[in-house]
C-alpha cells in the first residue's frame, strides 16, 4: 500500500495528515498556508510527490444531518483541483463531521488543523479495513 495523505482543508490553512506505507500509522504534519493559491497548491504537489502518496482523502464538509454545507461546495472544488494538479494520484472526498471537535479533545502540539486531518484519515482507514 502506498501512502495515503488526509487534507482538511480551509481557506486560511489546510491541515495535513499522512499513513506510513502500510496505512498503519497516522502523522500529523505542517499544515499549508492558503492551500488555494498558487504557492499553496505548488506546496501540496511538492509534498505528495515527496510522501510518494497514491490516495489523498479531502474532508468533505457535510451537515449533522448529513447534507452539503456551504463549505461541502468549496472543498468539492479544491479537490477536482488537487485532482488535476497531480493526475498520478487518487483523490477522494470523505466525511469530516465532527473532525475538528475530536483534534480539540485530543489536543498536541501539532496544528489543529492536522490532527483534524489525522482524524479524517483514521476514520478513513478505518473504513477500507472492514471493506
Amino acid at each position: 500500500m502506498s501512502r495515503v495523505v488526509a487534507l482538511d482543508h480551509g481557506a486560511a490553512r489546510c491541515g495535513v495528515a499522512s499513513s506510513d506505507p502500510s496505512g498503519t500509522i497516522v502523522s500529523p504534519l505542517d499544515p499549508v498556508e492558503r492551500p488555494d493559491s498558487g504557492a499553496g497548491m505548488s506546496q501540496l504537489s511538492d509534498l505528495l510527490t515527496k510522501l510518494d502518496a497514491g490516495t489523498v482523502v479531502v474532508g468533505l464538509p457535510l451537515g449533522l444531518d448529513g447534507g452539503p454545507t456551504a463549505q461541502s461546495g468549496r472543498a468539492r472544488a479544491f479537490a477536482g483541483r488537487l485532482a488535476a494538479l497531480v493526475p498520478a494520484v487518487e483523490v477522494e472526498l470523505f466525511d469530516e463531521r465532527l473532525t475538528t471537535k475530536a483534534a480539540q479533545e485530543i489536543g498536541g502540539s501539532s496544528s489543529e488543523d492536522s490532527r483534524a486531518a489525522a482524524v479524517l484519515l483514521e476514520r478513513w482507514l478505518l473504513t477500507k479495513e472492514t471493506k
